[in-house]
């Protein structure tokens, strides 16, 4: 790190007290953070072209002040910014769940977003987050700025495997394992190692993203209904008769999104015994929001039911960790592996060595399944106060998706369309989500009486405030 200090060697003002206020007043405006490396004081004299004694003096002035302290065989950092004197107060920052473009206009009128994309980050670990991150980066490991392994490093894969195997029943080995930057690069990869010219069947409605990549590769999607149990595998096979012929079939079999129905086992064996009637079929399981499950005991994944080697696993660690970690993974069976490393296996990883190192750290130490714990009892505590707040509603409307995830849908019986109790909503200040703009095609819709309420990056007080406007806006 260098710091561009402006000295002035005409001025009266010695040398290095122009070193330490220029270094006091970065630290108090907030330009140097709390746990900063700065130079030694060697490479500070070089950098500057003064005498050490200079900065030295400098630097023994700052620790005196407590703007910063030393650390043995490490360097000089910058202190907490809470223990030092009054820094100027800035607006706090604040994650937003994006507009849409046609929606930006309605930004500013909106009091309560139920975004059922939202996270608490109110809960995320960052002192555990900063931590590893340093003790990663003050070891000067040159190895980490180096390419790694296409599939991602290897001790990270292991422990990914490791966390599959314990908490979702995955079988595998950590050689199966493709780490990407996201599942929308992870879904494109798959799609090449599955070949051109594919017939995608997808749950409708369904994750609206997955089918975008899906058609951006050319491929055919064919949307099947699904009833109380998930994807209607009669429908599925009446498209081998339409001509349609899909031979891969993309679920959400743990907590379906937007349905929020969790597939019984017996629909699942099901939907093996169709991916295993032809040779090339394969099923592409989706392990959305499996974390998060707040009455009974998780179902098993469908991949450790599997013993054909059909099914292709695909997580992300976004919704249980933060969007911006941008880590997800690939299980793939023995044929497919065989494929990547074929048609993919010269691909750089697209996650740096550095986010990998974080995060199998944040695994290995327990760090991880703390966190969940922790965000489970959150959300569990949210999803209780919702429904609370919506059994005023329950004459009006029926509430469906509760038990799992991270929000629910709420349908009117008496027939009131999304559009107007999206409008009354809005009236209201309150922002709520149609599930029509999850159906594939306009002339699929079903269930057009329905709105989806997300209640993960809401405060329990917002949650009451919500509900209370709602209840006024549709009458409840």
């Amino acid at each position: 790190m260098e710091l561009m200090i402006p000295l002035d060697n005409q001025g009266t003002t010695p040398m290095y007290e122009q070193i330490y206020h220029y270094i006091k007043e970065e630290i108090r405006m907030g330009s140097l953070k709390a746990g900063s490396r700065l130079p030694s004081t060697r490479v500070l004299a070089d950098h500057l072209k003064v005498s050490r004694s200079t900065t030295q003096m400098a630097y023994e002035q700052l620790m005196s002040e407590g703007y910063i302290h030393p650390e043995p065989c490490r360097g000089y950092f910058v202190a907490a910014i809470e223990e030092l004197v009054e820094v100027r107060e800035q607006p706090a920052v604040q994650f937003v769940e994006p507009f849409a473009p046609w929606e930006e206009k309605d930004r500013e009128s909106v009091v309560v977003d139920f975004s059922p994309r939202g996270i608490d980050l109110d809960s995320f670990p960052f002192n555990t987050w900063r931590k590893i991150s340093r003790g990663i980066l003050v070891d000067d490991n040159k190895a980490l700025f180096l390419n790694g392994d296409p599939q991602g490093e290897y001790a990270l894969r292991e422990a990914i495997r490791s966390y599959l195997h314990s908490a979702r029943g995955v079988r595998c080995g950590p050689e199966q394992i493709v780490v990407g930057a996201g599942n929308e690069y992870l879904l494109m990869l798959l799609a090449l190692l599955l070949g051109p010219g594919r017939s995608v069947a997808m749950e409708n409605p369904t994750y609206k993203q997955a089918y975008r990549v899906f058609i951006s590769q050319g491929y055919q999607v064919v949307p099947i209904n699904m009833d109380q149990q998930g994807m209607d595998v009669g429908m599925l096979r009446e498209q081998l008769q339409h001509g349609d012929r899909p031979s891969v079939a993309y679920v959400m079999p743990s907590h379906q999104y937007p349905m929020g129905i969790v597939m019984p086992i017996k629909r699942r064996q099901e939907l093996l015994a169709w991916a295993y009637e032809e040779e090339d079929r394969y099923l592409i399981e989706d392990d959305y929001d499996s974390e998060f499950r707040y009455k009974g005991k998780p179902i098993p994944a469908l991949q450790g039911m599997d013993r054909g080697d059909r099914v292709i696993y695909i997580g992300t660690f976004s919704r249980s960790i933060a969007p911006a970690i941008r880590i997800g993974f690939l299980v793939l069976p023995p044929k497919l592996l065989e494929a990547y490393k074929k048609k993919a296996g010269f691909f750089a990883s697209t996650v740096s060595r550095i986010d990998q190192n974080i995060l199998y750290q944040f695994l290995t130490e327990g760090h991880y399944e703390r966190h969940l714990n922790r965000m489970r009892s959150v959300y569990k505590s949210k999803h209780d106060r919702l429904l609370g707040e919506l059994r005023a509603f329950e004459g009006r409307f029926k509430i469906r998706g509760e038990n799992a995830g991270i929000h629910v849908l709420l349908t009117h019986k008496e027939g009131m369309g999304e559009e107007e109790l999206e409008q009354r909503a809005a009236g209201a200040g309150v922002k709520v989500y149609g599930l029509s703009r999850y159906f594939i095609h306009p002339e699929h819709i079903r269930y057009p009486h329905t709105v989806l309420l997300g209640y993960a990056n809401l405060t329990e007080e917002k949650i009451r405030e919500g509900c209370a406007r709602l209840q006024e806006a549709w009458g409840c």
